[in-house]
């Protein structure tokens, strides 16, 4: 111990003489520390340094933590500064035309465009052009293309409608009145039997009727049991005598045993109605009218040019869409492809010429294959509803009609 403090004495002497530079007095006590002393500091420091390591991941953690809410927030506010509108998508937010429109318009000229291109936005994710729709029970999902009822502008519905019937204008360009008749008093009349029934069964039956009772005065004074007998393959055959028979009476007391060629005379006529009258009135006097049958009222809706039930309200709204000129023969296309081709219980939509433009397509067999087994008539190459059809449906390859009780 002795020997130790002189020796520092010594060297402390020597330090007054020539000082030493600063760094050596922090050297000195490093040379000194005893052992423990060094792993007490080295466990503090350890510790020192985990503690800062752990505050370090504390603070990371609650940054990240608290990132997401404040971009939320940043973005609320954004968005509150730019329009004050609610709703508005991410898209319209991030709009670069949006951001420069703040330095070069006034407020009101900077919501109008906020507006207007979230209303865009919204629209454009709400009905997206193409849609991917899974089918229960079936593997690969289908893609279809939505057509929403209304969605169609009025002009569209227009030229959608016109297309479609110059498209069966050329299917059909033998198209006529599926009756036989030779003048305006057999029309009429083949017209009120044909009430449910086909067409096909009033010509194999009118010929008897007509043979026997060839006017309206002979029909008129004709004796019903008789009547009812010859009418018989129609069905409703007692009501349908009724009908003819005051109908004749009417024609022979009201109009000296002629048809009349108005629309307002006609409908005052027993048994008849608009649909029949504007048979008698397009095919008989040349007069335009639509023919508002079971045929028709079906395809019209499946096209969606009216969701009407009603035949008047039907027959108005059709007659809107075409020119005048075009109604008698716009009926004869409707229900030539209602016959033939989109029938009641499963159309043959694969065999469908007008399928790009129905709203309806795929309701029947879409298979062409499939589809051209379900043609009837000159389409499925039987037999069509005239004994005597006009002569371009038989140079199409149309075939008469069988009369009664033959085959």
């Amino acid at each position: 111990m002795g020997e130790q403090d002189a020796a520092g004495g010594g060297k402390t002497a020597k330090q007054k003489k020539s000082p030493p530079p600063r760094q050596a007095p922090a050297k000195a006590p490093v040379k000194t520390t005893t052992a423990e002393e060094t792993m007490g500091k080295e466990t503090t420091a350890k510790k020192a340094a985990a503690e800062k390591t752990a505050a370090k991941k504390a603070a990371a953690a609650k940054a990240t933590a608290e990132a997401p809410a404040k971009a939320t927030a940043k973005k609320t506010s954004s968005a509150k500064k730019t329009s004050p509108a609610k709703g508005t998508s991410s898209a319209a937010r991030t709009s670069p035309a949006k951001k420069a429109s703040p330095a070069k318009a006034s407020r009101g000229a900077k919501a109008a465009p906020a507006k207007k291109s979230a209303r865009k936005a919204a629209h454009v994710e709400a009905v997206p052009k193409r849609a991917t729709v899974a089918v229960e029970h079936v593997a690969p999902a289908r893609t279809v293309t939505p057509v929403p009822p209304g969605n169609e502008s009025r002009t569209a519905l227009v030229r959608r409608a016109r297309r479609i019937n110059r498209e069966l204008a050329e299917v059909y360009p033998y198209a006529h009145p599926e009756l036989d008749f030779e003048n305006p008093f057999q029309l009429i009349v083949a017209t009120v039997l044909s009430a449910q029934t086909t067409d096909l069964r009033v010509n194999q039956t009118t010929p008897a009727l007509f043979a026997r009772y060839p006017t309206p005065d002979d029909l008129a004074a004709a004796n019903p049991e008789e009547v009812e007998e010859i009418l018989r393959p129609t069905g409703f055959f007692r009501a349908k005598t009724k009908s003819v028979i005051g109908l004749s009476k009417a024609l022979v007391e009201e109009f000296g045993g002629e048809v009349p060629g108005r629309l307002e005379d006609l409908v005052k006529l027993p048994g008849v109605g608009r649909k029949t009258a504007f048979v008698v009135l397009g095919n008989a006097f040349g007069r335009p009218g639509i023919t508002v049958d079971t045929h028709f009222q079906r395809l019209v809706r499946r096209w969606q040019w009216t969701d009407e039930t009603d035949p008047d309200k039907i027959e108005a709204a059709v007659g809107a869409l075409f020119p005048k000129s075009d109604w008698t023969m716009l009926s004869h296309h409707v229900i030539f492809h209602g016959r033939r081709i989109c029938h009641a219980r499963k159309p043959a939509c694969g065999a469908c010429p007008i399928a790009p433009l129905c709203p309806a397509y795929g309701e029947g067999e879409t298979d062409p294959e499939k589809a051209k087994k379900l043609l009837k008539y000159e389409k499925g190459g039987f037999p069509g509803q005239r004994l005597k059809p006009p002569q371009a449906y038989l140079d199409a390859g149309g075939i008469p009609a069988p009369p009664l009780g033959a085959g």
